[in-house]
C-alpha cells in the first residue's frame, strides 16, 4: 500500500471498483456489454459502481442505456459529445471519488469481460495491472499507430508499459489522483500519457496479457487519414505533459 493511500480512502471512497465506460454509438451490443460486466464482477463479489458515459450517441444508444436507469450498480451519464479522450477523463474524475481502484474498458467488447477476473487476481502487489492486447490480426495502420504511440512513451518517460493505449486498464485511485491534474481536459489520447507517467514515476505496474477480439458491431469511429491526424496530436499533447512531469 502506498504512503497516505488509507486515509485517502476512508476520506473519500465507498466501493472497491469504478469501473469507467466511454460509450459512442454501440446500441447493437451495449446491453448485452453492460451485462456481461456486471455479471462478472457479481460473481467476483465486489463492490462496485459503473459509471457509463454515453457521449452524444446518434443512434439508440441512450435508449439502449436507459433500461439499466435505477440499477444502484450503475451511474448513467449522459453527455454531449466530447470525443473518446475527454470521456474518459471525465469518467475518471468521477471515479477517483467513488472507489479505491479504478478500471477502464471501452464499450466494443474487443476485450472481453471474461479477462477481468485473472487480471483483478493480481492487482494487491502493484498500482497498475494494465492489458496487454494479444492481436496478430490487427490491421497495419492501427499497428503502426500503435507503434509511435509505445515509441513516444518510451523517448518521453521510459519503458514499464507494453500497450500504452489499451483501453482495459485498472489503478489504485491514490495513484491516477496524481497524474489526473496533470492532464488537459481535451486530450485526445489521455490513456497514453497516464501510461507514460506511471513508467517515469516507477510505479509498481504489471502488464497482463488478455485476449482481443475484432469487434463485430458498430464502426471504428477514427480510420485511416484521421487516424494519422489522430496519432500527431497524442504524439504533442504527450510532449506538452511529459514536460511537467
Amino acid at each position: 500500500m502506498l504512503e497516505g493511500e488509507a486515509s485517502y480512502r476512508s476520506a473519500t471512497m465507498v466501493h472497491e471498483l469504478a469501473l469507467v465506460m466511454p460509450v459512442y454509438n454501440e446500441q447493437d451490443c451495449i446491453q448485452d456489454v453492460v451485462k456481461d460486466w456486471a455479471a462478472v464482477l457479481d460473481g467476483l463479489g465486489i463492490d462496485y459502481v459503473m459509471i457509463i458515459l454515453n457521449d452524444g450517441s446518434t443512434d439508440g444508444t441512450f435508449q439502449q442505456l436507459a433500461t439499466f436507469a435505477g440499477n444502484h450498480r450503475i451511474n448513467l451519464v449522459n453527455k454531449i459529445n466530447s470525443g473518446h479522450g475527454p470521456t474518459i477523463l471525465k469518467g475518471y474524475r468521477e471515479a477517483l471519488q467513488e472507489a479505491e481502484w479504478v478500471f477502464q474498458c471501452d464499450s466494443d467488447n474487443e476485450i472481453p469481460a471474461q479477462c477481468f477476473p485473472d487480471l483483478w487476481g493480481k492487482r494487491n502487489d502493484f498500482d497498475a495491472v494494465l492489458g496487454c492486447r494479444q492481436r496478430p490480426h490487427q490491421p497495419l495502420q492501427r499497428k503502426i499507430i500503435s507503434w509511435i504511440a509505445l515509441q513516444t512513451v518510451r523517448f518521453f518517460f521510459g519503458r514499464g508499459v507494453i500497450d500504452v493505449n489499451v483501453p482495459y486498464r485498472l489503478v489504485r485511485s491514490s495513484v491516477l489522483s496524481r497524474i489526473i491534474d496533470k492532464i488537459a481536459e481535451d486530450t485526445f489520447a489521455p490513456n497514453v500519457i497516464i501510461s507514460g507517467v506511471l513508467a517515469k514515476r516507477n510505479f509498481r505496474i504489471l502488464n497482463f496479457p488478455v485476449s482481443w477480439r475484432p469487434r463485430s458491431t458498430g464502426k471504428v469511429s477514427i480510420v485511416r487519414s484521421k487516424l494519422y491526424k489522430a496519432a500527431i496530436l497524442s504524439f504533442r499533447q504527450t510532449l506538452e505533459v511529459s514536460k511537467t512531469i
